[in-house]
């Protein structure tokens, strides 16, 4: 598969030869969703958590005789019925992340990006690099686009990172930080071509 590289000034300055197996997979939803799924659960911090009734704060002295009284035996104020006592079957502070195969992680990253492709989404460019420190108008002068847009480069670039920080919509990503779900919540993809060639070689 073929793609044209555009320079600065969108103009084509050259052109890259890239494998069908990675940028001309069919999409397949259900593959997407998995990886989407695994990880938005890896995301969450399982932090939530409520107090049982071995850890709320009471005295465990039996506050009523066994028999005689005429109510229910009971044993601790710390119970469940009671004001002040703990929550039964609460939930407890847990990791929500699973395993998911590497070959079906691989699969989803080769259909998010062949999906960009076959909608005419992707674009490659020579770099995102400028000769000087890059201002948010300069920035917006080269990639002024209403879409949302993620930009991918072989490592982080801070110029470029201070430039887009302004703008609502863009986000920027090293191309071994490349996922499912950053790229199929963006409307279009611009890539460096080496980025590109680090993309297939992660995904071959």
């Amino acid at each position: 598969m073929k793609f044209d590289i555009l320079d600065s000034q969108n103009k084509i300055s050259g052109e890259i030869e890239l494998s069908d197996l990675v940028f001309g997979a069919l999409p397949r939803r259900d593959i997407i969703s998995r990886v989407v799924l695994w990880q938005l659960a890896r995301r969450r911090a399982g932090t939530h958590s409520v107090k049982g009734k071995s850890d709320v704060h009471g005295s465990t002295r039996k506050f009523v005789r066994q028999k005689g009284s005429g109510g229910a035996r009971h044993g601790s104020k710390k119970a469940v019925q009671f004001r002040h006592g703990g929550v039964v079957f609460g939930s407890v502070v847990r990791s929500h992340e699973y395993d998911l195969q590497k070959k079906v992680r691989k699969l989803g990253l080769r259909m998010a990006l062949s999906e960009k492709v076959k909608n005419g989404n992707l674009t490659v460019v020579d770099n995102l690099k400028f000769s000087e420190r890059m201002k948010t108008k300069d920035f917006l002068q080269r990639f002024n686009d209403a879409c949302s847009t993620l930009f991918i480069d072989v490592e982080y670039d801070n110029n470029m990172l201070s430039a887009m920080s302004n703008v609502a919509g863009y986000d920027f990503l090293p191309q071994i930080g490349a996922n499912v779900y950053d790229i199929i919540r963006k409307d279009k993809l611009i890539v460096t071509a080496d980025a590109m060639r680090a993309l297939e070689g992660r995904l071959l």
